[in-house]
């Protein structure tokens, strides 16, 4: 099981798509000795990976010592960052603290459509600079790409970009209108495209030694399932049943792009919003309603189930850009 915790609100960038609405610091954020109860309740509750996001993680003078506390504690400290802020010594110092791995965005090969994407000149430059300085301090880092429209026909390049930065993983998310990405939404992918798209990772999962992985495209289970490839992950959507999410002020979600307050750490423990919560348990009962809800793929795949709120303000129902959902059997 993993969580995220966005640290800060804080970001030295404003990107376009960014479902925390990040820049600023948040008025009462989590102070260090509150980020450190919270990590003895995530290693108390089962959960076995630690991510630290943002925001800008490295914005918090404290990263390293929360990451040290939270190797201590048992937990494998990894940080989702758009490595603009990582230097060689930021990267030494991650390393030395007990972080395992960094996720670094980079959204395209074109530094240009990378830059404006995170409205930020010398974005590109920095994240590639800080995937070198990570590869140099021996900290392990892989790729994060939020794909659109416009960037889709570039996966495949991007991932062997990754393998010639040396990273070991090549993430791609697939945009849901969460935040700011709401003022985007019409050019994320649709139903013909995630299929069209899916099938080429998975194509080029075999040609490649990193681990390529969608996130929030949760029906590449079934795809890989139907291609007769053997992928490492058990199951698509995690919201609720494998992963939940945490704000810089202590609000637990399902998940990233799932905005449903399920309780606050500062009021109720952690570990027990994870075990009591309504909405998670409802999640956990993977009873979706609609094409979710007959698909034989729904134990492995589940369906995104933010994008289902998002477009049809129920989280239990179907994904609604599946080609297969309508199909029973």
């Amino acid at each position: 099981m993993l969580v995220s915790w966005n640290t800060t609100n804080a970001c030295n960038l404003y990107c376009k798509h960014c479902y925390r609405d990040s820049g600023t610091r948040a008025e009462k954020e989590l102070n260090t000795e509150e980020g450190k109860k919270l990590i003895d309740e995530i290693a108390g509750a089962g959960f076995k990976i630690m991510i630290f996001s943002g925001g800008e993680p490295l914005m918090r003078d404290d990263i390293y010592e929360l990451v040290q506390y939270a190797a201590g504690a048992g937990l494998r400290p990894v940080l989702g960052s758009n490595g603009t802020l990582i230097n060689p010594e930021t990267a030494a110092r991650l390393k030395k603290a007990g972080a395992m791995a960094v996720g670094i965005s980079l959204d395209s090969t074109d530094p240009a459509r990378h830059d404006d994407f995170r409205a930020s000149s010398g974005a590109w430059q920095g994240a590639v600079d800080g995937m070198r300085a990570c590869r140099e301090a021996g900290l392990l880092f892989q790729v994060h790409t939020t794909v659109m429209e416009w960037n889709s026909v570039e996966i495949e390049a991007l991932t062997d970009l990754s393998v010639n930065l040396g990273a070991r993983g090549h993430h791609i998310f697939f945009m849901v209108p969460t935040g700011r990405a709401v003022n985007i939404e019409t050019e994320t992918l649709r139903a013909e495209q995630y299929e069209e798209l899916l099938h080429r990772i998975i194509v080029k999962q075999g040609q490649v030694d990193i681990e390529l992985k969608p996130t929030c495209a949760p029906q590449f289970m079934r795809i890989a399932r139907q291609m007769g490839v053997d992928m490492r992950f058990s199951r698509g959507c995690l919201a609720g049943t494998a992963y939940c999410i945490i704000s810089p002020l202590g609000d637990v979600q399902p998940c990233a792009y799932l905005n449903i307050p399920l309780g606050n750490v500062r009021k109720v423990p952690f570990h027990q919003i994870w075990r009591d919560n309504e909405v998670l348990q409802k999640l956990r009962t993977m009873e979706y309603s609609g094409g979710c809800g007959t698909c034989r793929f729904t134990k492995i795949c589940g369906g995104c189930r933010a994008r289902a709120y998002y477009y049809h303000g129920d989280y239990m129902a179907e994904e609604p850009w599946c080609l297969y959902h309508g199909r029973k059997g």
